[in-house]
């Protein structure tokens, strides 16, 4: 029940592939759109949830100055990953080349945001079934845009809903994995501090999508008030997905 739970939660993501169901006249709007909501979930995740649940977790083995310095030390090597990962990436010539980027570098961090969501959703069951359903509903909710920040931009990029699908539900498989590396591997050796300084990672490879890809490139299309509304959406969105969590 626990892996399926974790699954459950991890397939909401193909959920953000309902708009590209519709036909939708203005293209250039949908795409401002969907980069700056999904920069406000991005970021919202990172300051409201990842880092402070990383704090958290090295509070465990150490005292609260050392524990934020290293939540910050790993964040920055994050970043820096991020930036590493964003210069060395290459797309296809035939598509939309920044786009496609954009949606492909979405993925990879979701998926490694994903893969402790499903490890923490599949430890929460084990131990607490009731916590470990409310987790699996607020993952499954804050999945559904951040499949939206995959699906919608390799669609635009390469006009293929099945190729939007296929990376969509490569994400979404990265939720029963970590629920699988639980179970096999991690379930005896995870430690909170290798918790606390992967969470931190993530956050800092997810603010620099947000900042430096997503944002930029939303703004570029000078729609400034589906700017603003999308990325105040995505963070009330994910806001009140935390709050239920927490």
């Amino acid at each position: 029940m626990a892996f399926i739970i974790t699954t459950l939660a991890g397939l909401s993501t193909l959920l953000g592939m309902i708009p590209i169901l519709f036909t939708i006249r203005n293209k250039e709007k949908l795409i401002t759109f969907a980069l700056s909501f999904s920069a406000g979930v991005m970021i919202t995740v990172s300051i409201l949830d990842l880092i402070p649940e990383s704090v958290r977790y090295l509070l465990v083995s150490n005292k609260l100055f050392p524990s934020v310095i290293l939540s910050f030390i790993f964040i920055t090597l994050g970043i820096i990953c991020s930036n590493f990962i964003d210069k060395e990436m290459e797309t296809g010539q035939k598509y939309n080349s920044k786009l496609y980027k954009l949606g492909l570098i979405s993925m990879l961090a979701i998926m490694m945001h994903n893969i402790p969501e499903g490890i923490a959703t599949f430890l929460s069951y084990e131990k607490n079934t009731s916590l470990g359903i409310t987790l699996a509903i607020s993952i499954a909710l804050h999945n559904i845009p951040e499949g939206i920040s995959i699906a919608i931009p390799i669609f635009y990029a390469t006009g293929k809903k099945r190729k939007a699908l296929f990376y969509t539900f490569l994400s979404a498989l990265s939720e029963p994995l970590g629920a699988l590396l639980a179970y096999f591997f991690l379930s005896k050796f995870i430690t909170p501090m290798l918790m606390g300084l992967l969470l931190s990672i993530i956050a800092g490879i997810m603010i620099h999508i947000s900042c430096y890809e997503l944002l930029p490139n939303a703004k570029s299309s000078r729609d400034s008030r589906t700017f603003i509304q999308a990325f105040l959406l995505g963070v009330f969105i994910m806001f009140t997905c935390i709050k239920i969590l927490h």
